[in-house]
């Protein structure tokens, strides 16, 4: 499927989110890796995994770049060799890049009963403005919550950043569509502005330092 949507955010942000259709062997004809990263490739067990791995490439080239512009770090984060920053993510069939001149990070997230069970593990302050009688609205807005705390884990990409003691999202609703959360980590309280929308049955976050 070709480029699902383009979120132009601001003159030098711009979100692409694409949906995964195209069979494995179709992205592979498509999309040239570099040597780490078709290692990377082959190391991976699953096919949903590989074809969001392709899928993101496929974003990369909507914006003029190729694998080879793209290098990680020892933890694992994604830079641009031009400069840029860039975060990256996927799930099941859909997969999103954030490119910018500021520092961003991004999430998408499909909407499951399963974050009920793990909502103790990344959820702290906000339980005060959760309303837990309208289950629907709650997952929801459980996966925004996670979506941000996610966005801004890969901004700070630090180790010992816990989503649930130093990443505190203030009281948001739906139809707010943003917000404002804040890292305290390391006696440094740093804040962020998010902002989410939901795509079918996923949500996607991303996320800026004030």
């Amino acid at each position: 499927m070709p480029l699902y949507k383009t979120i132009n955010f601001s003159p030098t942000t711009q979100i692409l989110v694409w949906k995964i259709t195209e069979s494995l062997a179709q992205l592979s004809n498509e999309v040239t890796l570099n040597a780490t990263n078709t290692l990377r490739f082959k190391g991976m067990k699953s096919e949903l995994h590989q074809r969001a791995f392709l899928s993101v490439r496929k974003l990369l080239q909507e914006k003029g770049h190729t694998d080879f512009d793209l290098e990680y770090d020892e933890f694992g984060k994604p830079h641009l060799k031009d400069g840029k920053h860039i975060s990256i993510s996927h799930s099941h069939e859909f997969s999103t890049i954030i490119i910018s001149d500021q520092k961003a990070g991004i999430d998408i997230e499909m909407q499951r009963e399963k974050i009920l069970r793990i909502a103790d593990k990344f959820v702290d302050y906000e339980f005060e403005f959760l309303n837990k009688q309208n289950q629907e609205k709650y997952i929801r807005k459980l996966t925004v919550i996670w979506g941000i705390k996610e966005s801004i884990f890969k901004i700070c990409n630090e180790i010992g950043i816990s989503f649930k003691n130093h990443i505190q999202t203030k009281a948001f609703e739906m139809k707010d569509k943003s917000g404002i959360a804040t890292l305290t980590f390391q006696n440094k309280a740093r804040e962020f502005t998010f902002h989410f929308e939901e795509i079918e049955n996923f949500t996607l976050v991303y996320a800026f330092e004030k």
